[in-house]
């Protein structure tokens, strides 16, 4: 008898959901389940010969990563209405390209880790494949309705973050057999990792930082994005690690800024739970993965809600304050006094990170093991 083989569907627009789909695949190999995990890249199978790039020569997603690396936010509500305008009318062709790929690669379990596209990829799924259960894996800390994660009607699972997205989904129709809430987003199963032998003021020391001086994360994901280099110039006088992710020229330039205070500049890397250790607390934009990583290593959060917040993340902000695990600011001007009553109560924000358990990349495994089990009771 074969193994079951559970496909776990992203793509690569803002990198947290291919994130959330290798978080995914590390934890359910390190619990030793006895699946074949596949990674399915979900823009290769709809346009498997590269057509948009041979014509537009980049990517779809490219388009939205470079906009995040400038920090093009601002109007992005409106361009989501437009994208998910397409999708519909595309709905019918891309069923006839999904249907096919279900039925030849015969997946036991479908996890959808994406927005916008779950209502296609549950009817494909469930014409393809009769009874092959479909998930889906919100990685956002709330939907932003109408079709973006939650999908009225349909014959799916649901696995919610956050009791904000669970009571979205209960109001969207669906019962409680068909929900799950985790403990929160799904992280690297490597944030969990004991702490390095190295200690954090040696390690500081090693980068030119002081060790005794309060120190802060600044990261906006893995693209980066032009307002770190604002956000430093802002706090010439606070010590600053700053992750810059594939964004290359911003951690060129910020290299070259002169500041009063000790910094330290990050391109890509693989140690990102590693170098959000060495501070104290975190800058950046509040996307669900971002915060979540900040808070579960125990920094507490300044973070940013205006015009240029993207319309699925402006209820994280909301959720930073209800935690009471930091402080949200409506521009760069707020953000210096920020950091300094964030740093006069640092032991009150410290203490509400320290009061959430974040377990949900060990969770889920056992989630999606249930609707395993459920399918094979059934007789085909």
């Amino acid at each position: 008898m074969r193994q079951p083989v559970v496909d776990l569907v992203y793509f690569n627009a803002g990198g947290g959901h291919r994130a959330a789909a290798l978080a995914l695949q590390t934890a359910i190999a390190e619990q030793k389940r006895p699946w074949t995990v596949r990674l399915v890249n979900l823009t290769e199978v709809l346009d498997p010969q590269g057509s948009f790039r041979r014509v537009m020569g980049f990517d779809p997603e490219d388009f939205y990563n470079r906009r995040l690396q400038r920090g093009w936010t601002l109007g992005l509500a409106q361009e989501l209405k437009l994208l998910q305008g397409m999708i519909r009318l595309a709905h019918a062709p891309m069923r006839r390209i999904l249907e096919p790929h279900w039925a030849r690669t015969e997946p036991d379990l479908v996890v959808s880790l994406v927005p916008n596209f779950n209502r296609v990829l549950c009817e494909s799924v469930a014409a393809a494949l009769p009874g092959v259960p479909f998930v889906t894996v919100m990685t956002d800390m709330a939907d932003h309705p109408p079709h973006f994660w939650i999908e009225p009607g349909q014959d799916q699972w649901i696995v919610c973050g956050t009791p904000q997205a669970l009571a979205q989904a209960r109001a969207a129709g669906y019962a409680d057999e068909r929900l799950a809430l985790t403990s929160g987003m799904l992280l690297r199963p490597s944030f969990y990792a004991a702490n390095p032998a190295t200690s954090r003021d040696e390690r500081r020391r090693a980068l030119g930082l002081d060790p005794q001086r309060p120190t802060g994360v600044v990261m906006f994901g893995g693209q980066g994005s032009k307002q770190m280099l604002a956000i430093a110039k802002a706090l010439p006088d606070t010590q600053l690690v700053l992750l810059c992710g594939r964004n290359a020229v911003l951690a060129e330039r910020l290299r070259g800024l002169k500041r009063a205070a000790p910094q330290a500049v990050f391109g890509f890397t693989d140690d990102v739970p590693g170098v959000m250790r060495l501070g104290d607390f975190f800058i950046g934009k509040p996307g669900p993965g971002c915060l979540s990583e900040a808070v579960h290593l125990g920094l507490p959060v300044i973070t940013f809600r205006n015009a240029w917040t993207m319309p699925q993340e402006r209820y994280n902000a909301q959720w930073v304050c209800e935690q009471g695990v930091g402080l949200v600011v409506p521009s760069l001007r707020g953000l210096a006094p920020a950091v300094g009553e964030l740093l006069r109560e640092f032991g009150r924000y410290r203490a509400a990170t320290a009061r959430l358990h974040n377990r949900a990349v060990f969770e889920l495994p056992e989630i999606l093991a249930e609707r395993l089990h459920a399918a094979q009771a059934v007789p085909a």
